[in-house]
């Protein structure tokens, strides 16, 4: 149970990074940041507005989650697909 919300998480913030890269300014990108949207990652329930706050900040982190082998699993995923769509958050091409 642990393990799928550390993956949700990282998920997650492949999606913020990915998207927010080029606009960052002083983000330090820390796929923990995300734990608030694991369980909308993992149950498929709506993102609270805490998930996507935290997804948006960690925009310009995606593609630096996309290309990490360990991460992007989990970024790709379609319930991080879902959440970043319902945040508004579009994934980047990296």
């Amino acid at each position: 149970m642990m393990m799928k919300k550390v993956c949700a998480v990282l998920v997650v913030a492949l999606m913020v990074l990915v998207e927010v890269a080029p606009m960052a300014e002083a983000v330090t990108c820390n796929p923990t940041e995300l734990s608030p949207c694991l369980g909308a990652i993992t149950s498929g329930s709506p993102p609270s507005s805490g998930c996507c706050q935290k997804l948006k900040a960690q925009k310009p982190c995606l593609c630096s989650y996309i290309k990490n082998p360990a991460l992007r699993g989990y970024v790709n995923s379609p319930g991080a697909r879902k959440v970043a769509t319902s945040c508004g958050v579009p994934l980047p091409s990296c």
